[in-house]
């Protein structure tokens, strides 16, 4: 059996679509060292959990939802997190572009991220970072592609898998299973 651990923060939130998980969002904020001054545009919210986790370190995140019912339940966790002042849920395709200028990161969380790396590269200031979470390694090479295409530099594509271990006086070991790939993390970073 898998064991999942997460942060106060996170336990309150309630899931609906799929949610980035603490060892990839661990990830996303070490890699992009977003902090107290950063503004941040997330898409797709989902279930919110990434724009709860940025919204708890960031000056403010704005999350892209175009679905009502994924919206509200991603409002409803930044709610729950403590975290609503710092977090907007807007209720707009990303796909048709960001109202946003002058951002420090944008993280993309949809399954055609590629499509909107033009979108954040506009968004983005001189050394922003466009951040994508693939679950597919085609989606990963598309989006580093665009990224390329875009102008982007600095790529990196990473992967984090979480292995427990079983602690007994019997002796120290990995357990059977693990918590391994949820998906291609792709960095990018706008030249300056």
């Amino acid at each position: 059996m898998i064991r999942l651990f997460f942060p106060e923060i996170l336990k309150k939130c309630k899931r609906g679509p799929q949610v980035v998980l603490p060892k990839d969002i661990g990830i996303i904020l070490a890699y992009s060292g977003v902090g107290k001054n950063s503004l941040v545009v997330d898409a797709g919210a989902g279930s919110g959990w990434l724009a709860v986790a940025l919204g708890n370190v960031a000056k403010r995140v704005i999350s892209y939802e175009w679905r009502e019912e994924f919206a509200e339940l991603a409002e409803k966790n930044a709610k729950r997190a403590g975290v609503s002042e710092s977090v907007e849920i807007k209720r707009k395709n990303v796909f048709d572009g960001m109202d946003e200028t002058e951002i420090d990161l944008v993280t993309l969380d949809l399954a055609d991220s590629d499509k909107v790396v033009p979108h954040a590269h506009k968004a983005l200031r001189k050394g922003g970072m466009v951040m994508g979470y693939l679950p597919h390694i085609e989606q990963a090479r598309r989006f580093y592609e665009a990224c390329e295409a875009s102008g982007f530099s600095d790529m990196q594509m990473v992967e984090s898998i979480v292995r427990n271990y079983l602690v007994r006086s019997a002796g120290v070991r990995p357990e059977n299973t693990g918590l391994t790939h949820t998906a291609y993390i792709v960095f990018a970073t706008k030249k300056q």
